[in-house]
This record gives C-alpha cells, structure tokens and sequence, in this order.
C-alpha cells in the first residue's frame, strides 16, 4: 500500500503549496496589453517601475494619469531647459530663456537614470540594472520595419522584460490623429486608468473637431495658403533660407485636412529651400515650427538673414505666426491642439474671431494637466507664446 502513502505526501505537499500561494507566494497578477504593433504583451497589474524610450510624449501621459513618479529610466528631453537668441538689424540681440515641455515646469525634477539622449542610443547595462517592470517605446521613425527599432525591441525583450510599443502618426504613410488617441488610450490600458485616458484623448479630438467644424465649408476657391516654414541656420549655413513641411507631413495634415487651407509646398518631404523658391512660392501665411531652435514671428521680420525675402507677402501683411516650442521635433505630443489651433486662427481670423489664442490656451492647460490659473500662464511662457499676448491673438 505504498501508493497510498506517496499519494498522502503528494496532498501534503500540494497543501503547502496552497498556504504559500495563499500568503503572498502567488504568481504575480499579470493584465494584457495590446500595443501599436497589435502584440499582446503581459504586464503585471501593478506596475511600479517603467523605462520611457520617448520624446515626451510618454511622459506627459504618465504625468496625466498620475503615474509619472513611476518612471524610473527615460530620455533627458523631460530634463532639458532651452534658450535661444538671434540678432536684428538694429544690432540689438533678442533672447529667448527658459524654453521647455510643460512636464518640464510642471514637474522640474524628473529623478530618473537617463538611459539615452537625443544623440546616443540606448545604454542596455543602466536599463537592466533599473529592474523594470515594463518598457514603453514610442516609435517616431518612418517605419517600423527601421532596423534599429526592430534591435533595440530585440535586445530589451531578451532581457526578459515586457516591452509595449506605440506606434506614432510619424510610421503611417498617411498622418493621422487617431494614432496619437491610441497611444494614449494604450498607455491608459498599461496602467489600469483607462478611463482617464479616453477622458484625455476625447478632450484633444474635441479640440481637433472644433477647428474642422469651423473650417469644413470654405471652397477651394478661398482657401488660404500656408506654409509651415522652420527657420533653420542649419539650412542656411548650407546656402539656403529655411526648411518646410511638405504634403507627407502631419503638419500638412493639420493645415489641409483639419484647418481646410493649402499647404503652400505641395510637394512631399521637408527640403531646405532657397530665398528665391520662398518668394516664388509666396504664401498667404508663414507659421514657424521648431527646428533647430525655436523661431519667433519677429525673427521674420527682424532678423538680418531675412532681410532678402521681406517683400513676401506674409511679411508685408504682418501675418507670420509661430508654434509653441517643442523640442526634439520628432512626433507630435499631446498640445497638438495649439500647433492647430494656432494655424487655425492664422489662416481664418475671421473665422476665429471670439477666439483669443492667448486666453484658449491657459484654458487647455487647465483641462489636460488640471492645473491653476497662474501654472498655465507659466506654461504659456515656458512653451514661449507670449507673444500672442502681445499681439492679442
């Protein structure tokens, strides 16, 4: 009968194992996530420690749904204050302090390891040593199928933690702001707070539907022409004027398909061009973006490298205007609303005349970060659109 006594050792065991699992010794809880590849990737349910490969867009997230003091390895872009300067022909010299991310002043000290920077690739040994319980990567490159995203998804994944990917507008071939609302609702799943997430992401698509609605009925026939121009020295050093956004691009997607104006380059890609190629193309409108540093309407008109394009009608019409700082360029981040919304107002005035730009958006920072009065004036400065308080615009 000494199967009965193995059978009787064999329940024993099993009750210990019980007990134990009844006192903590269970295997963690884990919930799926389905991320912007359509992985399904297990994470635990409760998530103390993530990694960030992003540029701020992650992070801002996070700091929405509360969970930003979980982040324990990133980037430096949340870390990085920014100033800038450029000449006039008076020879006086205007300055720029203090530029950054509205996480960044909201939340000054970010204390977390930076694993890597805008110009090294990720240090796999300082990811590792911070024990992770998940990695969220957001992907800004043309595609997924980049090399160097496939390795990097490789080498955190065979170190045995959970990596959930997003997906970008930057990786469709055509932009589209629904990809940023999935990524925010995919970072709501990771954390449990889904909720807050589509509170968030409705928020912002109420915004986009606004502009459209607006816009939506004007003919071809008076449809203004924009041009989204950064006003690079690095394309000037190389001979030309600037750099613009061309039909491939989300900030085109912002001007024809949301704000129903033209793009005034109707071509593909983002070329340096030539002093004579911006007056040929003489738009109605000039919107500086952030490249290379951040780009003032009044650097237009003030500085003297553009004293050779200052018969452009956007300049003569005093109608250049300029998105809010925005470093490391590379992917929209959840104030897409205010790059809209400023183009929006430049392009139609008249169709946003009860709007004041510099009022709506203390009004957005008070709904997306559920900030005070005087903390979105602040983050007016930081993301320098003062000077729509000075314009009244």
């Amino acid at each position: 009968m000494g199967w009965i006594k193995l059978l009787k050792a064999c329940m024993m065991v099993l009750a210990c194992v019980y007990l134990l699992l009844g006192t903590g010794w269970a295997a963690e809880e884990m919930r799926t996530v389905v991320d912007g590849r359509g992985e399904e990737v297990q994470v635990p349910m409760e998530i103390e420690r993530v990694v960030a490969v992003s540029n701020g867009f992650i992070e801002s997230v996070m700091f929405v749904l509360g969970e930003e003091d979980k982040l324990v390895g990133g980037r430096d872009c949340v870390q990085s204050i920014y100033n800038y300067s450029y000449p006039t022909v008076e020879g006086e010299t205007y300055e720029y302090k203090d530029g950054m991310m509205p996480v960044t002043y909201m939340k000054p000290v970010w204390d977390f390891t930076v694993i890597a920077t805008t110009q090294t690739a990720i240090n796999y040994e300082a990811l590792t040593a911070l024990d992770p319980d998940v990695a969220i990567i957001r992907v800004t490159t043309t595609s997924m199928d980049d090399e160097m995203v496939q390795k990097t998804i490789s080498m955190i994944e065979a170190l045995g933690i959970p990596v959930v990917v997003l997906k970008s507008h930057t990786c469709f071939d055509k932009p589209d702001l629904s990809t940023i609302s999935d990524e925010i609702r995919i970072i709501g799943n990771i954390f449990g707070k889904e909720e807050k997430a589509a509170e968030l992401a409705d928020y912002l698509e109420s915004q986009t539907q606004m502009v459209f609605e607006r816009t939506k009925d004007i003919p071809d026939s008076e449809k203004t022409t924009v041009l989204i121009f950064g006003a690079s020295p690095k394309a000037r050093e190389a001979g030309g004027t600037g750099l613009v956004m061309g039909t491939n691009t989300i900030d085109s997607y912002f001007v024809e398909d949301i704000v129903h104006a033209k793009n005034a380059f109707g071509e593909p890609g983002q070329p340096d061009i030539s002093a004579e190629h911006l007056l040929a193309l003489d738009p109605d409108v000039i919107v500086l973006t952030t490249w290379w540093g951040y780009h003032p309407p009044e650097e237009l008109y003030t500085a003297p490298y553009y004293q050779n394009v200052a018969e452009l009608s956007a300049l003569r019409k005093h109608r250049v205007y300029a998105l809010p700082w925005t470093p490391n360029y590379t992917g929209k981040r959840i104030e897409y609303p205010i790059d809209l919304m400023v183009i929006a107002k430049a392009a139609y005035p008249e169709r946003f005349e009860d709007i004041k730009v510099h009022e709506w958006v203390l009004e957005f920072y008070q709904n997306v970060y559920g900030v005070d009065e005087e903390t979105a004036i602040g983050l007016r400065s930081a993301q320098w659109l003062d000077w729509t308080v000075e314009e009244d615009f």
